[in-house]
């Protein structure tokens, strides 16, 4: 975890100077970590680019920063989009803050026909889910935030889904490979990777017939079954482990 506090600001709201914070992030450095006028904070738009500045004034609604020097982080090599059949409980809050942490670019969630929840009811957890995401970029030096899309049926979005280069679904099915063998046999490293994940209960006959047909690599995740949030977290860990290994080829 850094040690400066990190909040932020939309690009559009950025001059050259001097940035300022309103509204809840203005709130959350005034009253939640009591900052002080001179103290250094970090400030990040989200899309890659971030700021040391020095606090020069405060208010409780606004806080002025005097900028130090801009920082432009690289977009990853390879943007992973996760796509998640949404799971019972709060287990969703917890896939979207480790994920982010994991570094995906996206996040879709999904309603299958084993998901509890319903599309049109999830607008409200959106956004939650969003601020999750924010929170997860401002503790982990993430300077790109992900964002996370509309809900979908699965029906809608199996109709519309852009494929990417590479297209992987933890899978229980007869076709699965192990993920390590699914790598080993690409002739290069892919720009973007969709991972679809499943709920509990897994994918019907239907939506696997689907799926796979599409495009979607069936891999294993070995012979133990995971719960939902396991094995996301699991497969994203897998796949930079494997996108590490195959850079430094």
């Amino acid at each position: 975890m850094n040690s400066i506090s990190r909040y932020h600001l939309d690009s559009a709201d950025w001059s050259a100077t001097t940035l300022v914070l309103e509204g809840a992030e203005a709130h959350h450095c005034t009253r939640v970590m009591r900052t002080k006028e001179g103290d250094t904070v970090e400030i990040f738009d989200g899309s890659g680019k971030a700021s040391l500045g020095t606090v020069s004034s405060l208010a409780k609604e606004r806080v002025e920063v005097t900028l130090q020097g801009e920082i432009t982080s690289s977009p990853r090599a390879a943007q992973i989009h996760l796509k998640q059949a949404i799971p019972k409980g709060g287990n969703m809050e917890l896939i979207v803050q480790k994920a982010v942490e994991l570094g995906v670019s996206s996040i879709q969630p999904l309603v299958t026909e084993n998901t509890v929840a319903r599309a049109e009811q999830m607008e409200k957890k959106r956004q939650k889910w969003q601020r999750i995401a924010l929170e997860a970029c401002k503790q982990c030096g993430q300077n790109w935030l992900p964002e996370i899309l509309p809900p979908l049926t699965f029906t809608d979005w199996i109709s519309t889904n852009e494929a990417s280069d590479l297209n992987i679904v933890a899978a229980l099915h007869p076709t699965s490979i192990p993920a390590h063998q699914l790598f080993g046999a690409l002739s290069e490293k892919p720009s973007s990777i969709s991972l679809l994940i499943g709920p509990e209960g897994d994918f019907s006959d239907s939506e696997y017939e689907q799926i796979i047909g599409s495009g979607f690599q069936p891999i294993s995740l070995g012979e133990i079954v995971l719960r939902v949030e396991t094995a996301t977290l699991y497969c994203i860990s897998i796949i930079q482990h494997e996108l590490s290994r195959d850079a430094s080829v």
